[in-house]
């Protein structure tokens, strides 16, 4: 592929591995000739916002092509799913070659480009298993059949009686392929809810661990990223000191006398483009801002804050009596917990570049939401959605906290002042300060449990880190639920299981207390109290690997504790034995072992990466990571200050994958991580008789005092 090709000519722009730029949907079949085009009736679906939550659904204003066949028995298949490291590329042509019957070399994806790729609400929620994996078999299943029944008419034969394998369709005693098949006028399949699918128990290459498309580019470093692309300019955004400043005034009369520098301002926008990054530094240190004093918001108030503030939320949950419950309560248990601001530190930072021509503008850029960014930069710049292209290469993770388009817009802003296309990376300071954040939260539980173990009472409020996860998955035949929003102090949106994470910390530390004071152990107390087979399958499946043995005695310094959960459809849990020393601080975790149930298996290499990256992530939220802040400002906004897991951390993960090929399959990027925490908060209560009632438990070591946090 060359620049030319694609319309580039002014700078170098790198070649995508399987990527098709050049095809614009408007002229799909003009440009790849005849072939086999496959359409997809779409339905509407709801959307996942960042932030609190929203939502909506929009119907796509037509038909889009999902799949093509070429003369030559290549097939490209179109989605508006990111690759954001969770390996859909590789799944999603497992589920294309299972369906259509052709080897996945042959099969090559087109994602994430709002000029070619079918409307697709944003790649979050682990919803690209459950419905674009199977929309995707769908596409596949209707043009396998279309090229059975051009077979069978070819040879005058049953189509009853031809099999399909290998990209080839078979008869009793000859083979065609599909490229034969195509030649000539285009053949189109329509699907429809009625198109039949190949159930998981006879799957041959979906289930199966298919190496990861590409995976010896992006081991090798010849895979391209975003911050790859090149542009003959650079910008750089000049930031204020402090969250919720504005720009007062500004003088750039030193910067705009440096050679090729264009300074933009617009509000309380204000940036440069310049030939190169150290060009575009340089001038953006000279301008002169001046700067309102902003909001002053700080960590320490934090969660005093965030109730005092609480605007109410969403109709709660209820059953039964509370009043009645806590009547019957043997024992009564109050308990608060704090959940914390933690950044996403993806790897890749934020990235754009954008190229402004003949009226319409194109953004290149890492993001889980194509359509919704280019739903921004419409709104922004005031543009018909039609002159508005959005290019998602592969993108270095998200885990949620790429669903706006901070970076294309101040890209665009920067090339459209400068007449010319500009690159613009974030660096890895304005990552930290100027992303929005894990909502951090309170959550207040009022529990109450009778002497044979049963839970009779359970209220839970949470405050601002969200109503993901906040169901109890539990039999509790008293029970009250509520989310209440608040004026949280800085930027939030989604993070990886979003507020599940927070959810499960407390309802699991809290069961656990529940089951030290009715005197069991706490996986038969679970059980108890548990009526979903699946979740208690997943329970015993991790307790039968780790070889949990009930324990009472607490203050030995070892420890093992153990959760559960359920989100998005899957079901997980988690067991952990660690070492608490109380003198020094010190905690070691000896191992972890997580089971989790997601319906059918796609892919057992992939989801067993899922699950343990999971685990060694959720270590971070558990252990130290918190965002500081103290008069409006980030204060520990580097790596070198920020506490990420690294190696030392991560011990050894046993993963224990439960595979239903009785059920359809479910997501599987979010949910294993909500069990790591509440089972390491318990092995340290078994550990130490402390119970750590806030995320991070330890950002600085094990408490040394005798007193429960």
């Amino acid at each position: 592929m060359s620049d030319s090709t694609i319309d580039l000519e002014r700078y170098e722009l790198f070649e995508g591995p399987r990527y098709v730029f050049e095809v614009d949907r408007r002229d799909f079949l003009k440009t790849f000739g005849t072939g086999l085009v496959v359409l997809l009736v779409a339905r509407r679906a709801s959307a996942q916002e960042s932030g609190r939550g929203g939502g909506g659904d929009r119907m796509p204003a037509g038909v889009g092509a999902w799949l093509h066949i070429a003369e030559d028995g290549t097939v490209t298949v179109f989605t508006g799913k990111t690759e954001i490291g969770q390996n859909i590329r590789t799944s999603l042509t497992q589920a294309v070659a299972e369906e259509l019957g052709a080897p996945v070399a042959s099969i090559a994806l087109v994602m994430a480009d709002t000029a070619k790729t079918p409307f697709d609400q944003g790649t979050f929620g682990s919803r690209t298993t459950p419905t674009m994996n199977l929309q995707l078999r769908k596409v596949a299943s209707a043009a396998r059949q279309v090229l059975v029944d051009r077979a069978a008419a070819k040879w005058s034969a049953a189509a009853a009686t031809l099999t399909v394998r290998d990209g080839r369709v078979h008869g009793a005693s000859q083979s065609i392929g599909f490229g034969d098949l195509v030649k000539g006028e285009p053949l189109v399949a329509t699907v429809d809810d009625k198109t039949t699918l190949r159930p998981p128990k006879e799957w041959t290459v979906a289930g199966t661990p298919v190496p990861k498309v590409n995976g010896r580019d992006i081991v090798t470093g010849r895979h391209r990223y975003t911050p790859d692309l090149k542009a003959p300019l650079v910008g750089k955004i000049v930031r204020p000191p402090a969250y919720g400043a504005t720009l007062v005034r500004a003088d750039a009369t030193a910067a705009e006398k440096l050679p090729g520098v264009t300074v933009v301002r617009d509000g309380n926008f204000l940036g440069v483009a310049a030939p190169s990054a150290a060009a575009a530094n340089e001038a953006a240190a000279a301008i002169k801002a001046e700067w309102t004093a902003g909001s002053g918001a700080s960590a320490r108030t934090l969660f005093a804050d965030l109730k005092s503030k609480a605007e109410g939320g969403g109709a709660p949950f209820s059953a039964g009596s509370m009043d009645e419950g806590l009547a019957r309560a043997d024992v009564k248990a109050d308990a608060q917990y704090t959940i914390a601001y933690i950044a996403h530190a993806p790897l890749e930072p934020r990235a754009a570049v954008a190229d402004w021509r003949d009226g319409a503008l194109t953004v290149w850029t890492g993001t889980q939401r194509p359509f919704g960014v280019q739903g921004e930069l419409v709104e922004a710049f005031h543009l018909p959605a039609d002159r508005v292209r959005v290019v998602v290469p592969d993108t270095g993770s998200a885990y949620g906290g790429k669903h706006t388009g901070d970076a294309a817009i101040e890209a665009a802003r920067l090339a459209r002042a400068a007449g010319q296309p500009v690159k613009l990376v974030w660096t890895r300071e304005e990552e930290f300060a100027w992303a929005y954040f894990r909502p951090a939260g309170v959550i207040d539980i009022r529990a109450g449990v009778q002497k044979d173990g049963t839970v009779c009472a359970w209220e839970l409020h949470n405050y601002n880190s969200g109503p993901a996860g906040i169901r109890s998955p539990y039999a509790f035949a008293n029970q009250r639920i509520a989310f209440h929003g608040t004026q949280a102090p800085l930027r939030q949106g989604s993070y990886r299981g979003l507020a599940a994470t927070a959810n499960h910390f407390a309802r699991e530390s809290q069961m656990d207390d529940l089951a030290h004071a009715a005197a069991m152990d706490p996986l038969a107390f679970r059980l108890k109290n548990l009526r979903d087979d699946r979740l208690a399958a997943a329970l015993k499946a991790a307790a039968d690997k780790f070889g949990w043995k009930a324990s009472t005695a607490h203050g030995t310094g070892r420890g093992i504790g153990l959760a559960c959960g359920v989100e998005k459809g899957g079901y997980t849990a988690c067991c952990v034995e660690l070492d608490a020393d109380r003198a020094s601080g010190r905690l070691t975790l000896r191992r972890v072992v997580v089971s989790f149930e997601c319906g059918a298996i796609l892919n057992p290499n992939g989801l067993h990466n899922q699950v343990e990256g999971s685990i060694v992530q959720g270590l971070g939220g558990a252990l130290f990571e918190a965002i500081d802040f103290a008069d409006g400002r980030l204060t520990n906004g580097r790596f070198a200050d920020y506490r990420l897991p690294r190696f030392s951390d991560v011990p050894p993960i046993d993963v224990v994958l439960i595979d239903r090929r009785d059920l359809p399959p479910a997501g599987a990027g979010e949910t294993p991580i909500v069990g790591i925490a509440p089972a390491i908060g318990n092995a340290i209560f078994a550990a130490t008789g402390v119970r750590l009632r806030s995320l991070p438990m330890v950002p600085h070591g094990l408490p040394t005092g005798t007193s429960q946090v």
